[in-house]
């Protein structure tokens, strides 16, 4: 790999990253400012865990979900045209 495709690639590694890790921080706050982490059971079972592992879990899981969401508009803001095809909007 040459060094311009690796800094190609951590520019794109960090425009995925950084927003979707903002947006996480967001998310984890109105999500549990709804529902308390003490109230939550997984699928009726009562699992022991301290509410910071919950918080810290929450938040391990909106950062993948919004990693995928920003992964995907990278995607398609590189996906070539076809010229060919026009789509009306």
């Amino acid at each position: 790999m040459g060094g311009t495709e690796e800094v190609t690639m951590a520019r794109l590694i960090m425009a995925v990253l950084w927003p979707s890790f903002l947006v996480a921080i967001v998310a984890e706050g109105f999500f549990f400012s709804l529902f308390d982490p003490r109230d939550m059971a997984l699928v009726g079972t009562h699992v022991d865990v301290n509410s910071l592992g919950i918080y810290s879990m929450g938040f391990f899981c909106f950062w993948v979900f919004c990693s995928l969401a920003s992964m995907l508009t990278c995607y398609l803001l590189n996906v070539p045209e076809d010229k060919g095809r026009r789509v009306p909007l």
